[in-house]
């Protein structure tokens, strides 16, 4: 399944392998695709994470109850993979999943299953136990993570390094509480692009609004718990979801200017 569409802005729109269960989560994925979304940043669930905000982790809490594993969540990364092909897949989730059973052996599996890049929130960019050499190695992009409580330096430093894309935390603590877009906002994510690098900026965007004022400054807005709030507010029945799907395109073309 492709779709055509030209989203004004580029929207890398965020959802959880195996939530609220996997064929919900292929439908999600079909819908953001639809709306605009041009590239998808699949999670995968996580007990402990460090950036998550409440909707996220409750996506990530039903996942994991539901048995969703790396392997299964990767599986199911396959499939949207298969049905849209032309969309880059950026697979998100927390170190301990990369670490067990090996960074290498990780990124492997997530080329397997058609990523094209990682981004691991608590492998910082100058400590990452070899994650940007395995995806060197492998043909994917590492995307470390910038945050405003970062010291100048160590963003200057982490812009020089040469990676591709930075993804931009607009604000501290965790995603999915709303974002104001201010000048101190703006400095932060030039800073971040001062090297080259192309900037994912997120955290707490919800609507159009928001990501017209960021799209002047970054490659491609990022939203997550926007989309999630969806699905935890319908009804867990077959309608439920048929309505969340709906909402989902929606907000996706809202949010891309589709």
């Amino acid at each position: 399944i492709t779709y055509n569409l030209t989203p004004i802005m580029n929207l890398m729109s965020h959802l959880i392998a195996g939530f609220p269960d996997a064929e919900t989560s292929i439908a999600i994925a079909d819908a953001l695709v639809k709306g605009g979304a041009n590239i998808l940043e699949i999670q995968l669930a996580f007990s402990d994470p460090s950036a998550d905000g409440p909707a996220i982790q409750t996506a990530s809490t039903i996942a994991l109850e539901k048995g969703y594993s790396t392997k299964q969540g990767l599986a199911i990364v396959k499939q949207i993979h298969e049905r849209h092909p032309e969309t880059p897949i950026y697979i998100m989730t927390y170190g301990s999943l990369a670490f067990t059973p090996g960074v290498e052996n990780f990124v492997k599996m997530c080329k397997d299953a058609g990523v094209s890049a990682c981004i691991i929130p608590d492998l910082p960019f100058d400590g990452d136990e070899g994650l940007t050499e395995a995806c060197k190695k492998h043909g994917l992009e590492n995307i470390p993570v910038a945050a405003p409580s970062m010291t100048k330096e160590r963003l200057e430093t982490m812009a020089s390094k040469g990676f591709k894309y930075i993804y931009a935390a607009l604000r501290a603590g965790t995603t999915g509480s709303e974002t104001t877009i201010d000048q101190a906002t703006l400095d932060f994510i030039d800073t971040v692009g001062k090297g080259g690098a192309k900037v994912l900026g997120g955290f707490g965007i919800r609507n159009g609004e928001q990501s017209k004022v960021l799209s002047k400054h970054v490659y491609a807005v990022v939203a997550g718990s926007v989309f999630v709030n969806i699905v935890l507010s319908n009804e867990d029945t077959a309608e439920g979801r048929k309505k969340a799907i709906a909402e989902i395109e929606a907000k996706a073309k809202e949010i891309s200017g589709s």
